[in-house]
């Protein structure tokens, strides 16, 4: 665990960033490079992402596409069992290695199958990238919960997460510059993975800092025992966690339909409803992350001070409600565009925070395959409840987009019980693990 003397004086970059949250003496050079390796991986993953929409389109079609979600929720009910396996056999440095290594390799073999213009190679691939961002995101989770204390991590998580918001923002913007120079888009897999290779050379620089600074310390040992999936089972804190981002990652999807209808809607009657769409959305996801930036720049490490855990926890369910409130009672696309870009901003800076600072006090077992489990299989069944309740209710049942925006109150409610609630245990827990700390 990441251990500063709080006696010693701040440096110049210390005292930097120090306008984004509270950074002690001889904390910015690691904490920086976390951010940086984060940035370097989000570029990577918008390379990869916006690259599998046209692989897809044209190997396998947009109903291929929609099948994508239960695709990937197949593929890493295997995927998580293996995953905690290797965790049990290597130590965490070497388990890093071999997934990166084994996703850089992954890369290379799509570019040779689409250049030998392998079937179906668009809905695997599509399947693959969304695996290969759940999965790279939590294990740099996993290790930056590992390395840090609670009390560090609860100041500098703020920070590390912005490489996440600006990751995105760059990345989009480079991917758009690589089209419009007409790059192939085979050959930018190539970026992509370089990016993850020097992500990989920042996890082992960061690694060696973290030795000099505990030579008394020998390596973490591997992380025997269970797999992710069995302790996520036992244990009713994760369970909650688990629960909880299903609960969110709907209520996030079943959002995203209720603004597709409202911007669908508004297009209705127009010349070229198509190009209204793409620039209204394309506009949209801008602000998003600008907005998003900005509250992870300045706005969540404040909240973390001064509101703790709940803060941040209960910030996005209580602006939800405000939303999806709103479109329940019929408002103008205007002011729908901007309440939406409110909660989705928060979901990607306030309470993507609160989503790494809710493992700080587990062990590390379930910091590296429990938060596997949760982030990639978990996440992913969100998505399938959201599908779910479009199928049942909007094709079966005929509901309107209102009553799509009712149904997400109702999961928000249920939301803030089980988020309320997990407040409570991260306060035992905390409070338990803290002797063990001192």
């Amino acid at each position: 665990m990441s251990t500063k003397d709080s006696s010693a004086r701040p440096g110049p970059l210390d005292r930097f960033l120090g306008l984004f949250t509270e950074v002690r003496a001889g904390e910015a050079g690691t904490a920086l490079l976390m951010l940086l390796s984060l940035f370097l991986l989000l570029v990577g993953y918008y390379v990869l992402k916006t690259v599998r929409e046209p692989l897809v389109l044209v190997t396998g079609g947009a109903e291929l596409k929609s099948y994508a979600a239960a695709g990937q929720a197949v593929a890493l009910m295997g995927f998580v069992p293996l995953y905690s396996w290797l965790a049990s056999r290597l130590d965490r440095m070497k388990l890093i290695v071999c997934l990166l290594l084994f996703f850089v390799v992954c890369i290379e073999l799509f570019f040779l199958g689409g250049r030998m213009q392998v079937p179906m190679l668009g809905f695997f691939f599509y399947i693959w990238v969304g695996i290969f961002s759940l999965a790279t995101i939590a294990q740099f989770w996993s290790y930056a919960n590992d390395i840090y204390r609670k009390d560090v991590g609860n100041r500098l998580f703020p920070l590390i997460a912005i490489g996440q918001t600006a990751g995105a923002m760059v990345g989009s913007k480079v991917v758009e510059e690589l089209f419009k120079a007409r790059v192939d888009p085979f050959m930018m897999m190539h970026i992509a993975a370089v990016l993850v290779l020097v992500h990989l050379g920042l996890y082992v620089i960061v690694n060696r800092r973290q030795h000099r600074e505990h030579t008394a310390k020998a390596a973490p040992p591997p992380v025997a025992g269970r797999s992710g999936f069995a302790l996520v089972l036992e244990s009713r804190y994760l369970m909650m966690i688990g629960a909880l981002l299903i609960l969110l990652n709907a209520i996030n999807t079943l959002g995203e339909y209720v603004l597709g209808s409202f911007v669908k809607n508004a297009s209705v009657g127009m010349a070229d409803p198509t190009s209204f769409i793409g620039q209204y959305m394309a506009n949209y996801f801008l602000w998003v992350n600008v907005a998003a930036l900005v509250l992870q720049a300045f706005v969540v490490s404040r909240i973390v001070r001064y509101a703790g855990i709940a803060g941040v926890v209960l910030a996005l369910p209580v602006v939800a409600i405000g939303t999806y409130g709103l479109a329940a009672v019929g408002v103008t696309l205007a002011a729908m565009r901007w309440a939406k870009t409110a909660a989705n901003s928060g979901d990607y800076s306030i309470m993507y925070t609160a989503k790494q600072m809710l493992w700080l006090p587990t062990t590390r077992e379930q910091k590296y395959k429990a938060k596997q489990a949760i982030d990639t299989f978990f996440v992913r069944t969100g998505d399938l409840v959201a599908a779910a309740v479009v199928f049942l209710g909007v094709e079966l049942l005929s509901l309107s987009t209102r009553g799509v925006a009712l149904t997400n109150l109702a999961l928000i409610a249920v939301s803030l019980v089980i988020a309320w609630r997990l407040i409570a245990e991260h306060r035992r827990l905390s409070a338990e693990a803290a002797p063990a700390a001192a």
